[in-house]
């Protein structure tokens, strides 16, 4: 059998979709999206199923509204439960403690770590560490304002996870989910 080497890797960088305001009492990585974040975060999901841009890994923080924003973006692409819906097989998910209120260096250093054998890595994260990740990937053509919830960049590689950084990850697509 011959092994089919990637020749280009795909990353979709996600800012988590809208969550619900801060409470006094309870801790930042505590909240819930809100309903407005669970309806846009499904039509991302659905996004991504029209543009075939299925994961084959997510990277997302362990932060409860980034762990809901993954629920309904799979929703979104499957239209049925994690038990795997007519898209495609289901994605290896990794939370990721570090990836909470983590510097675009952090999230490099996850992104590298995973296997070559990879094609397309959907990372669910939050500002400003995503912004300023899509930035670094492609200093030139990165918003300026950054990314808003829900929002998803596509990002473009060449070479192997582990060659990621500054500029070596041009944007072909933007997209803000709304649902």
């Amino acid at each position: 059998m011959t092994h089919n080497p990637v020749a280009e890797r795909t990353l979709v960088l996600l800012r988590h979709a809208k969550a619900e305001p801060p409470t006094p009492d309870g801790p930042d990585a505590d909240r819930p999206l809100a309903a407005r974040g669970r309806a846009d975060a499904r039509a991302a999901g659905a996004w991504l199923a029209r543009h075939g841009l299925l994961p084959d890994v997510v990277l997302c923080s362990a932060a409860l509204r980034t762990r809901q924003t993954w629920h309904e973006v799979e929703m979104g692409m499957t239209g049925s439960p994690p038990e795997g819906g007519p898209t495609g097989p289901v994605p290896v998910v990794r939370y990721e403690q570090q990836a909470y209120e983590a510097h675009p260096d952090e999230l490099l250093t996850l992104l590298r770590g995973v296997e070559s054998s990879t094609a397309t890595m959907l990372l669910i994260a939050h500002n400003p560490g995503v912004s300023l990740l899509s930035e670094l990937l492609d200093p030139l053509n990165a918003d300026p304002g950054g990314l808003r919830t829900s929002d998803l960049v596509v990002h473009r590689l060449a070479g192997p996870w582990a060659e990621l950084g500054r500029g070596t990850a041009p944007i072909s697509t933007r997209h803000t989910a709304r649902g």
